[in-house]
């Protein structure tokens, strides 16, 4: 039986529209409160209909030197299309993007996942300076 690891796709975000994006500082000071948002398909859009969609994106952080991250947040995307009438008869769809504010006092790695329906786990990282 496989792992987790090993289920995780990755690849450059500008050619692949399953990774999700981080948008974060590369430095901050010390305590500070840092903006982040996630997006996936940021260069090349994914699809968005009731059979094809990303289904959530969850965020961490791993502090240098510590052994388990923290959730810094999930968030689900529910709104794909689909009404009582079926598939792709709605015009609601929900974008699989998510912003959200966190602050640290050690250096570390920002850690995204999104998971799409059709293709799976998908994982990037972004490294996090505090001065």
């Amino acid at each position: 039986m496989g792992s987790i690891k090993e289920l995780l796709q990755t690849a450059d975000w500008k050619t692949e529209k399953h990774i999700p994006v981080i948008d974060a500082p590369a430095k901050i000071k010390k305590g500070e409160v840092a903006g982040v948002s996630v997006a996936v398909g940021k260069e090349i859009a994914h699809p968005n209909t009731t059979e094809h969609h990303i289904v959530w994106i969850a965020v961490y952080f791993l502090p240098s030197g510590e052994k388990f991250p923290y959730q810094l947040g999930k968030f689900e995307f529910s709104a794909h299309g689909a009404s009582i009438q079926g598939p792709n008869t709605s015009t609601i769809f929900t974008q699989a993007t998510a912003a959200f504010s966190f602050k640290t006092e050690k250096s570390g790695t920002i850690l995204a996942v999104s998971y799409c329906n059709i293709h799976g786990l998908w994982e990037s990282v972004k490294d996090i300076t505090v001065e």
